[in-house]
């Protein structure tokens, strides 16, 4: 039974698509098998909602009179970059606050941007003829600018290593507050319903995929930064590390407070709750096989965050179905474990995403370009100008 996206697009433009969750799925298969599914069956959500600091939203703020050229940009005291042009910004989710350090930065302001809040602009110009203002003060909103979009560099891990701490002490990361004596683990990813664990081989995700993104419809715009799929997989197709990763876009503007979320992680900084729903059509019985995976199939690296080196030590291998009891035995010892991705945030995203598309809402587009399967992540060594 081989389909095309054509063909569903069709379904779901008269009403006729059955649409199902990456969760709903699993028993779906279990009870009808992989090919009476694959004729049944037209499209699978996934979603994810996780912490996703490579985050971004650029700003066209409008021109002044008499007009500026941007060469400094504050937003809220949150340095925004302002070399592109004149007017434009981009605010990076993790920059911090001036005045505030750590408690606040770039996610609140996108969150503020978003929920309607007023977010104090403050500009240094470049003075030139055709740009004489030297600075500006004002108050903006997502209504009174032009353009705003989230660009996102790095979002929607394929899989992430469960963080553990072996030292005496406690350490604070990106993956939370690590206990000392592996004293807790902590893990991100939706598991099963995790998008590109659904597609692993990004045979329906790449290029022009159209997504739910914080609310609105977004899209892959290319691959994410340190996208790496050359990495061990299981019979399955899963990786057991971080692979693949998406570089998103989509309008600010449309987006829901309620999908993203800023947040501040104690002693580390600031960071930026993403939801992300992908999705997959049904095309075939290879694409029911890679969708009705479920967590006891995923398995995921340990890693000892304490060292500091970027090849940090994996200490084993664990389930997503295992992680989710709460705890897991390292080195003979119990270990809670803890998400740092909201679970229930996700499954409410893939029935948010599947409602969508029943009604018509939203169409499936296929890639312009499917994602590289293969790659590598280079590292930053010191290095001479006789070394190159």
């Amino acid at each position: 039974m081989v389909k095309s996206f054509e063909e569903i697009n069709e379904k779901i433009k008269k009403g006729e698509a059955v649409v199902v969750t990456a969760e709903q799925i699993i028993d779906i298969v279990k009870e009808k098998g992989v090919k009476q599914t694959a004729k049944e069956v037209d499209v699978v959500t996934t979603a994810t909602f996780s912490p996703m600091c490579s985050s971004g939203a650029f700003l066209n703020f409008g021109h002044s009179d008499p007009p500026i050229k941007m060469k400094k940009v504050w937003l809220n005291d949150v340095p925004a970059y302002a070399g592109i042009a004149a007017v434009d910004a981009y605010i990076g989710a993790t920059e911090f606050s001036e005045s505030e350090g750590m408690r606040y930065g770039g996610a609140h302001v996108i969150e503020d941007l978003i929920t309607g809040k007023p977010v104090k602009l403050k500009a240094l110009g470049s003075v030139t003829d055709c740009y004489p203002r030297a600075e500006i003060e004002t108050y903006i909103t997502k209504d009174t600018i032009n353009q705003a979009y989230l660009f996102n560099p790095r979002n929607a891990y394929q899989n992430y290593a469960v963080a553990v701490n072996s030292t005496n002490k406690t350490i604070y990361t990106y993956m939370g507050t690590l206990l000392p004596k592996f004293g807790n683990a902590t893990y991100a990813t939706s598991g099963q319903l995790s998008p590109l664990l659904n597609d692993p081989y990004y045979r329906t995700i790449g290029i022009g995929t159209r997504i739910f993104l914080c609310g609105a419809q977004g899209y892959v715009a290319w691959e994410g930064t340190q996208h790496n799929p050359s990495k061990e997989r299981t019979d399955k197709g899963i990786p057991t590390s971080n692979a693949g990763v998406l570089a998103l876009i989509g309008n600010l503007k449309e987006m829901s407070g309620d999908y993203l979320k800023a947040a501040a992680f104690y002693k580390y900084g600031v960071s930026i709750f993403i939801g992300i729903g992908i999705p997959i059509p049904i095309l075939d019985e290879e694409m029911v096989e890679f969708v009705s995976i479920s967590n006891k199939d995923i398995y995921v690296d340990i890693v000892d965050y304490s060292v500091p080196k970027r090849d940090k030590p994996t200490l084993g291998r664990i389930t997503y179905a295992d992680l989710r009891k709460g705890k897991i035995t390292l080195r003979g010892k119990e270990v809670p474990t803890a998400s740092i991705s909201s679970y229930a945030k996700a499954r409410e995203i893939a029935q948010v995403l599947k409602s969508w598309i029943k009604k018509g809402d939203f169409l499936l587009t296929k890639p312009v370009q499917n994602l590289h399967e293969e790659g590598i992540t280079k590292t930053l060594d010191i290095r001479t100008k006789e070394d190159l």
